[in-house]
């Protein structure tokens, strides 16, 4: 790569589109030549631009832009339902028209359901309808997704017509990569790719362009189950069909990115105990009723961690350093614990796993937790030797030998850490339970039941029974 080539790269990386955006519009050129200059930039960069503008900026920039290219913009917009909340409800509704219904749907579903059902009631009946049917279906399912955006043709036509009606779809349909082919019931038949038929003589038969076993979603299918069979396939858009075979919509793959980041963002809430995402706009009784269940719960069993402790009292009055070391024990095989769930939790998003293939993966965070748990229990040995000789003044042989049952006890903590965190989620999967929900808080919560019965009760009988400390 030259030098020259090197500074192009660079200078395009650091770029401030939105600031270029803004810098313009405050410029004072010409309407004209402003809004030429706009038309070079991409619609995401202007939304975040309008973001930063005063609602009479906004609305010079409406007028720069027009309402199809503007109803484009709007879609990227952050809190655009606020900015058609304040407009008529007739040019609302012109705006969402104008959009991909399933853009218009999400900013709908940031409305109250008064605005938004009035706004659907002044759409064109089409537009309407779709927008009513996506609306229909629950928010995990494949319907809720998808998007009318395409275009179709009939398997009974020849290559001219089929162009011409791609020419005519795409003034309204711009998702064009892939075109959906149904029969004569309007059944889904099958998919062209742009290119072929772009490339394809006149007298070529269409039936040889079509694709009749392209992949199909239904549309009561739940995202959750099926986003990797879509991720699989790497298509630009996957047609989705209900129970009679007919086409309702596309998935497309910016629709499969979202659909990923919703079910990434909802297992990491999950994994924290929370019923769903929570946003920095939410009502604190509703944050509230999110987390309290889990916590309630675990509660529960944190008062059967403290009376394992207390049952343990003896041990404690007797050596009564040993306490010192308890969240030692019981922050590693959390940490352990919760390694091993990741991992888990990750391979069975991933993979079809077989009988086999489980006892594989609970070997292997086996191995690790043991592994781990040698190392760690050596340098605890150690470590926390040299600690009670030194700043507890104990003798050598009780140092040695009180750490010595804490490194043991870390040995076998992480090593039951690492399983429980393993075979609890591939459990919770099996019995159709969702892992990323059931298992993250109640995994720590029982890693610090065991971590306490082992760590106290190995010190019972290797520090009392047998050493007679």
């Amino acid at each position: 790569m030259d030098e020259n080539e090197m500074n192009v790269n660079v200078s395009s990386e650091d770029r401030d589109y939105e600031q270029e955006i803004i810098e313009l519009l405050h410029s004072g050129l010409p309407d004209a030549e402003l809004a030429e200059k706009l038309s070079d930039y991409h619609d995401n960069d202007i939304a975040g631009a309008i973001e930063e503008l005063e609602r009479e900026e906004i609305k010079h920039v409406f007028e720069l832009l027009g309402e199809e290219r503007f109803s484009e913009i709007l879609a990227y917009v952050e809190d655009s339902h606020e900015f058609l909340a304040e407009l008529p409800v007739d040019r609302a509704a012109k705006f969402l028209e104008n959009m991909d219904t399933d853009d218009a749907v999400d900013i709908l579903e940031n409305m109250d359901d008064d605005t938004a059902q009035t706004i659907v009631d002044h759409m064109e009946k089409e537009t309407g309808e779709e927008i009513r049917m996506i609306q229909s279906y629950d928010e995990d399912e494949i319907g809720s997704r998808m998007t009318t955006n395409y275009v179709v043709i009939r398997n009974n036509i020849d290559i001219k017509s089929a162009m011409r009606e791609l020419v005519k779809q795409a003034g309204e349909n711009d998702n064009i990569m892939t075109i959906y082919v149904t029969d004569e019931n309007d059944a889904f038949y099958g998919a062209i790719d742009l290119k072929d038929l772009i490339v394809a003589r006149d007298t070529a038969d269409l039936a040889s362009l079509i694709i009749t076993s392209y992949p199909y979603l239904t549309d009561h299918e739940i995202v959750s189950e099926c986003i990797e069979r879509i991720k699989s396939y790497a298509e630009d858009s996957i047609p989705v069909l209900n129970e009679e075979g007919h086409i309702l919509g596309v998935i497309t793959s910016q629709d499969i990115v979202e659909a990923v980041d919703d079910e990434l963002g909802d297992d990491y809430a999950k994994l924290a105990g929370l019923t769903e995402e929570e946003d920095l706009d939410e009502k604190t009784s509703a944050s509230i009723k999110k987390r309290i269940p889990w916590l309630i719960a675990l509660l529960l069993l944190g008062m059967l961690t403290s009376t394992l402790v207390g049952a343990f009292e003896g041990v404690i009055a007797a050596i009564p350093v040993v306490i010192a070391f308890q969240s030692l024990i019981l922050s590693m095989s959390g940490n352990v614990g919760t390694q091993s769930l990741a991992v888990t939790i990750r391979v069975i998003a991933d993979e079809e796993l077989s009988a086999g293939d489980k006892i594989k993966l609970v070997l292997k965070e086996m191995k690790v937790g043991l592994g781990n748990g040698l190392i760690l229990g050596i340098i605890s040995v150690l470590v926390v030797g040299i600690y009670i000789h030194f700043a507890k003044g104990g003798a050598w042989g009780y140092s040695v030998t009180v750490s010595m049952c804490v490194g043991f006890a870390m040995l076998i903590a992480m090593l039951v850490a690492s399983i429980t965190g393993t075979i609890i989620p591939l459990f919770f999967n099996k019995i159709k339970v969702d892992p990323a929900a059931a298992s993250g808080p109640f995994i720590s919560t029982l890693n610090d039941i065991l971590g306490v019965a082992l760590y106290y009760g190995l010190c019972y009988v290797l520090l009392i029974q047998v050493f007679h400390i």
